[in-house]
């Protein structure tokens, strides 16, 4: 059974774009890594697929149950973690951890006192007295104590001390290993590659790769370092050009012979070519497809112009 099933779903604020036609699913058990930067529409698939925002246009099930029509169903099963914690101001951090619980009608006094012991986090405080990474504490308790079958995380190490993050995520394997299924959102790619066995990415609203982890790491794109006098005059595929001391660094996707054959033109002192890490190949994903968008849009603005369409 898919734990998440997303069909076509799309999201518009007005005419701004959310989200435009997902296609997603995300096997129960599985640990699973959604990924781009702030902006990309992360929140909003989250909110759409949870039913917390009407969606504008598809369709997306939990556990086979349709969000739209069996939603009170469904979040019994779900832990969500927003990406802000936001909570009723004059609270103390045991009352806000009970009000959650005394929500779903569970008893989960042991649960959270395990949780709250293991994140270091002091329950006779305010909530408007916590720090951020604190605050951040309180919703990850509020969306565990219940072990709920599937586990929605929404940017949730922000705030959090490298400690505390490696604590966290001790806590989700462990839950994974239970049989919950995780659905991490983030923009910290080193988060998903160390702990997520497959993975989407999202840009501008739209999926543009959904694989294994392992898979998405393999790609033609090669980190190259070279020291030297040199220019890259007739090389294609080259992404994020930086200097280097003497030298220069950048990410090619192109053909290693035609690489090999400009560089020995040029006066190098040394050469290194190695594997991108998953970070880099997120980069390559991304301007990639800009690329590929801008040319398409040029495309289709050309053609609307000699037919007589819109374009102007």
């Amino acid at each position: 059974m898919n734990a998440v099933e997303m069909k076509g779903l799309t999201k518009y604020y007005g005419k701004s774009r959310g989200i435009v036609e997902l296609n997603l699913e995300v096997p129960e058990g599985e640990f699973f890594g959604f990924i781009g930067p702030n902006g990309a529409g992360k929140s909003t698939t989250i909110r759409t697929l949870l039913g917390l925002i009407k969606s504008s246009g598809g369709s997306a099930g939990i556990f086979g149950k349709d969000i739209a029509a069996e939603k009170n169903s469904i979040l019994a099963e779900v832990g969500y973690m927003p990406s802000e914690a936001v909570f009723y101001p004059g609270m103390r951090v045991r009352e806000v951890i009970r009000l959650s619980s005394g929500l779903r009608k569970v008893d989960c006094t042991r649960e959270a006192e395990q949780l709250c012991s293991r994140l270091e986090l002091d329950i006779s405080k305010k909530v408007d007295e916590l720090s951020f990474g604190n605050r951040k504490k309180v919703s990850i308790v509020c969306a565990l104590q219940h072990h709920p079958r599937l586990c929605i995380l929404d940017e949730p190490t922000s705030g959090l001390d490298p400690l505390m993050q490696r604590e966290f995520f001790e806590i989700l394997k462990e839950r994974n290993a239970e049989g919950a299924t995780i659905f991490l959102s983030s923009h910290v790619l080193s988060e998903i590659q160390r702990n997520c066995t497959r993975a989407a990415i999202i840009r501008e609203g739209k999926l543009i790769a959904c694989d294994s982890v392992e898979a998405l790491s393999r790609t033609s794109a090669r980190r190259v370092h070279v020291q030297g006098e040199l220019s890259l005059h007739g090389l294609k595929e080259v992404r994020d050009l930086q200097q280097t001391g003497s030298g220069i660094s950048f990410l090619y996707g192109g053909d290693i012979q035609t690489l090999l054959q400009v560089l020995a033109g040029h006066d190098i002192t040394d050469l290194t070519i190695s594997e991108p890490d998953l970070e880099e190949i997120f980069l390559h994903y991304y301007l990639n497809t800009g690329e590929e968008r801008r040319d398409s849009d040029r495309t289709d603005s050309k053609e609307n112009n000699g037919n007589g369409g819109e374009g102007k």
